[in-house]
């Protein structure tokens, strides 16, 4: 599945409000979906691309053999969920926001795991 496809996949997942797909060692999104005036998602995919250089850089220090599968961002009215990619796909990550009223969190995981295994760049 291309990105544009991914996306609109992400897109279908209940409660969604935007999707970006982002190479986190630039920051810049290849690919988003959604968000509006409320979300800009080219400047979240930048903020967010900051959080997971941290928390790989945490994980460096720490000397923990291990990676991270997704990071959750829990706010009042809305879940950000990022989703680092298999090393196979190089540094990305899928960046969904949901509508926390809408959304099923466990099933919206569930979905990016299966977005992310058939995604083809």
């Amino acid at each position: 599945m291309n990105i544009e496809t991914s996306l609109k996949e992400a897109m279908a997942i209940e409660g969604a409000i935007g999707a970006a797909l982002v190479d986190y060692e630039s920051g810049m999104a290849l690919g988003t979906i959604g968000g509006g005036r409320d979300l800009d998602l080219e400047v979240a995919a930048a903020g967010n691309t900051e959080v997971v250089r941290a928390k790989v850089r945490t994980l460096t220090s720490l000397a923990i053999d291990d990676t991270v599968e997704d990071i959750l961002i829990t706010l009042s009215r809305q879940y950000h969920i990022i989703r680092l990619l298999t090393t196979t796909h190089g540094s990305l990550f899928l960046y969904l926001v949901l509508d926390r009223q809408r959304a099923n969190l466990a099933l919206a995981r569930h979905n990016l795991k299966r977005i992310e295994n058939e995604l083809s760049v």
